[in-house]
């Protein structure tokens, strides 16, 4: 089992940053992909950015550019968000898989790939 747990939410005006982390414990070893989803009120849950083991990373259109996924070699999860856009708030969520699923980058895995779930940090933007 894998148990994750998200922090680093917060409320920010446009244009802002904010680094939100993602700390896994438990039987760490086994993952090979971590991701960040977020639900906006009203939306589906959607891919922010996923990153394999060994490398390739891959993000959602909307935030290439502005976020970076990054790994720790605990598995610690990150994810930093710069120029932040009203349209980016939403309740930000960390998931993790024992496969690798991003093909170095090419793929974006949806959120049925996943196996463990975070419970959310939530992240504001005001204009």
């Amino acid at each position: 089992q894998v148990q994750l747990v998200e922090s680093g939410g917060g409320s920010v005006q446009a244009g802002g940053s904010l680094r939100l982390s993602c700390a896994a414990s438990g039987y760490v070893y086994g993952i090979h992909c971590m991701a960040w989803f977020r639900q906006a009120p009203g939306k589906e849950r959607e891919g922010v950015a996923a990153l394999d083991l060994h490398g390739g990373a891959s993000y959602t259109d909307s935030v290439k550019g502005r976020f970076t996924i990054s790994q720790d070699s605990a598995k610690n999860l990150y994810l930093q968000m710069n120029s932040l856009e009203p349209e980016d708030t939403a309740m930000y969520y960390c998931a993790a898989s024992p496969h690798a699923l991003t093909h170095g980058g090419w793929r974006l895995p949806p959120e049925g790939d996943f196996n463990y779930w975070g419970q959310g940090t939530q992240v504001t933007v005001s204009a």
